[in-house]
């Protein structure tokens, strides 16, 4: 099993920065990736990494602003949001899987095993 806590949700305005950080305990994970929600919409994927980040996607709403990485050695994965906007207010989650596989991401909720509780982040404009 594999164990996911977010971080670094909060309140920014428009135009600001977030990062936010999603520990990982338990065994180790292959690739891994970004969820959000907003109110009263589904669950929609934000950005997706293959193992060992060979290979990433980025929803078109955020190319170019935010960035999905990971720490092997804190066994942590982050998303670094630049350039929020309003509509970027929603509930983060990050998601794992156990693929190890180095060119290949996952875009479907259904391809994630592990989830974390959610982190809000709300951009004020």
């Amino acid at each position: 099993q594999v164990q996911l806590v977010e971080s670094g949700g909060g309140l920014v305005q428009a135009g600001g920065s977030l990062r936010l950080s999603c520990a990982a305990s338990g065994r180790t994970f292959g690739g891994y990736a970004w969820f959000r929600q907003a109110p009263g919409k589904e669950r929609d994927i934000v950005a997706a990494s293959s193992w060992r980040g060979v290979k990433t996607y980025y929803a078109d709403a955020v190319k170019g602003r935010f960035t999905i990485s990971r720490d092997n050695t804190k066994n942590t994965v982050y998303l670094q949001m630049n350039s929020l906007k309003p509509e970027d207010t929603a509930v983060y989650y990050c998601a794992a899987h156990n693929t190890f596989i180095s060119g290949t991401y996952y875009t479907g909720q259904n391809e994630y095993r592990y989830w974390g509780q959610g982190t809000q982040v709300t951009v004020s404009s």
